[in-house]
């Protein structure tokens, strides 16, 4: 995806700052409300999309003032404190959740689900086993914490690698993030190596491990530093996954029809914790605290893949929550807002 312009607006952060920050911050916006309004002046939009952050406050004040009609997207169940800022120059609110309807003035807000992208949508279980070279007939545990990793859930994991890779029906598709990368690459060379079992396929006999393992003594584990398009190819091999609870997970395991295991960023406020707590709470996952992890994770693990019922369940759970068309339906509010024709 490429941007056909780019343009720069000020702004800064005004909750929970130090004085000499704010100072600048509110400096910044001064700076940043001249620039929206010159930005808006001279493109004209007819509807304009903000999705959070501090720098789409001055965006805001300028649209409200020129009479510019603008949509907020709302990906986590419970907005930050931007957004819950912005929503009374915004015309209308989308959110990925009916749940959210309770933080904003009755009437104000639309249900898209959140949106997906195409590679995601067009994700199959058969193309996955083909990209990543695992084994149909095992269960797929996922494990990640995001783009830069999640530092508690890598070691939570690697220190139950050796039992759970003592499972005859299991694999295992890690992502560890580029932080720990390194790290994990080391500690992988400690576990007690497995013999790769030789397969022939197509004629040709050679490692179970495959190309993309980047554990040759490991064949029933899968880590990578970073997946970005393969990410939905990941989501589509996986019968169980374990992760932080960001909003994209309200998308992508209903979607997927995907059962989780949840553990909540602690360190910041408790919108992953609201995240979780929504799908547990249907019946579609497990929250697990991260103090918690090195207690409870390998059995909470077991009991779910000794558990085909139960995972089943699960999976019917998450994907009666499943909205694929959200990206749609934000285009069609957006477009609403612009007058233009959204049939």
């Amino acid at each position: 995806m490429t941007f056909a312009h780019y343009d720069e607006v000020r702004s800064g952060p005004l909750h929970g700052v130090p004085l000499l920050k704010l100072l600048n911050s509110s400096l910044q916006l001064i700076i940043g409300i001249v620039q929206a309004f010159a930005l808006l002046l001279r493109r004209r939009p007819d509807a304009l999309l903000l999705t959070g952050g501090w720098v789409g406050l001055p965006v805001a004040l300028a649209a409200y003032v020129l009479r510019v009609p603008s949509l907020i997207f709302v990906p986590d169940i419970e907005p930050g404190l931007t957004i819950r800022v912005l929503s009374p120059f915004a015309r209308r609110i989308a959110i990925t959740v009916a749940d959210s309807e309770a933080y904003f003035r009755p009437g104000r807000t639309i249900v898209t689900g959140y949106p997906l992208r195409a590679d995601v949508l067009a994700a199959t279980r058969a193309d996955a086993h083909a990209y990543f070279e695992t084994d149909p007939a095992r269960k797929t545990l996922l494990v990640f914490g995001g783009s830069r990793g999640a530092r508690t859930i890598n070691h939570a994991l690697l220190n139950i690698l050796p039992q759970l890779l003592a499972r005859p029906d299991l694999q295992i598709i890690h992502i560890t993030g580029t932080l720990d990368w390194e790290e994990i690459q080391e500690r992988l060379k400690n576990l007690t190596p497995q013999p790769p079992l030789r397969v022939r396929r197509g004629g040709d006999e050679r490692s179970e491990a495959g190309v993309r393992s980047g554990s040759p003594y490991l064949p029933y584990y899968r880590p990578f530093p970073y997946l970005h398009r393969e990410m939905g190819l990941a989501f589509a091999a996986a019968d169980l996954v374990v992760s932080r609870a960001g909003a994209s997970i309200l998308g992508e395991f209903p979607h997927f029809g995907l059962p989780s295991i949840l553990v909540p960023y602690p360190f910041a406020w408790r919108y992953q914790k609201v995240n979780a707590d929504y799908l547990a709470a249907r019946g579609a996952g497990i929250v697990v605290k991260d103090d918690d992890m090195a207690r409870d994770l390998l059995g909470t693990i077991v009991s779910l893949l000794d558990s085909p019922a139960r995972l089943s369940e699960m999976s019917a759970a998450a994907r009666a929550l499943g909205q694929p068309d959200g990206a749609a339906r934000a285009a069609k509010a957006l477009l609403g807002l612009a007058h233009r024709d959204t049939a």
